[in-house]
């Protein structure tokens, strides 16, 4: 009987560990050592999954027997990707754009195997509508969420409640791991019945 398929997450993320720990598959966390491509004006789909790719690949080719689970997450608005803000200023800018206004939160999701050459690669959409926000609102929000590590400046899952009026699609897309497509994913590679 051969050994049980090992499953490790390229990701530093929190909210990417906790969500892929709902599907009850073992798994380690290897976070890749690459540079990400996060250059606002390219296209969000095309760059969540170059992102997602470059992860899994890096720590699949140093573990090439496990099936490696690389994600990346971005908010689209205005012809434009708001990823990770640099600051609070620029967090507070982000949502002062976002503010009464639906975007689209995209996540590309990639699973290699180097063993035996597997390459499954998936993207997701999720639309949300923030609520009308004024510099008090965002004031608020700010206060109570740490932001510098959440694509467009937010997190759906910590009081979302102040700014989202509401979203369409995935919500666990929203906040950073898709777990529909994921556990279709992990099923494909045998990992889940």
């Amino acid at each position: 009987m051969s050994a049980p398929a090992r499953l490790i997450l390229a990701s530093a993320s929190p909210r990417r560990r906790e969500l892929l720990g709902r599907l009850g598959v073992p798994f380690e966390v290897v976070v890749a050592v690459v540079t990400e491509h996060e250059e606002a004006s390219t296209d969000p789909r095309v760059m969540v999954a170059h992102n997602a790719a470059l992860k899994a690949d890096w720590v699949a080719a140093r573990y090439p027997a496990a099936v490696v689970l690389g994600a990346d997450t971005t908010v689209f608005i205005d012809g434009a990707a708001l990823n990770k803000p640099r600051d609070a200023a620029e967090a507070r800018s982000m949502l002062r754009r976002l503010s009464g206004r639906t975007h689209t939160v995209f996540t590309g999701v990639a699973a290699r195997r180097g063993s035996d050459g597997l390459r499954l690669d998936e993207g997701v959409a999720s639309d949300v509508t923030f609520k009308p926000l004024d510099d008090q609102g965002i004031d608020a929000y700010l206060a109570r969420v740490h932001t510098p590590d959440k694509a467009g400046g937010y997190a759906i899952q910590e009081h979302g409640d102040l700014i989202v009026a509401g979203y369409r699609g995935s919500f666990s897309n929203i906040v950073g791991l898709p777990l529909e497509t994921t556990k279709q994913i992990l099923t494909r590679c045998g990992l889940l019945a």
